[in-house]
């Protein structure tokens, strides 16, 4: 059963919008499809905020990207200038 990820960013005071989604663009999207989502979305949802869906073949899967995925939520602050803010996760159980 296909598998979801939903989670929400802030990017930090000071910091500026554009050079934070130009680096998540870059390497942040590039790492998830290695790791193996299928499919990866940001969306705006205000002028500091984003929420990003990773779509995953099963849990499975996810689950084996978890430990990096982790490690690299570690650096994201200094990193990328955001802070994660919440998350979700689970099985999809309808689509059109």
């Amino acid at each position: 059963m296909r598998y979801a990820t939903i989670t929400t960013w802030e990017v930090l005071d000071g910091a500026d919008f554009d050079i934070v989604m130009d680096r998540v663009r870059a390497k942040r999207l590039p790492a998830l499809r290695e790791l193996g989502a299928e499919r990866v979305q940001v969306i705006r949802t205000s002028d500091r905020t984003i929420a990003a869906i990773s779509e995953w073949p099963d849990k499975a899967s996810r689950d084996t990207a978890s430990s990096y995925i982790e490690e690299v939520r570690k650096t994201v602050r200094a990193e990328d200038n955001s802070r994660m803010t919440g998350e979700l996760q689970g099985a999809v159980v309808a689509e059109i």
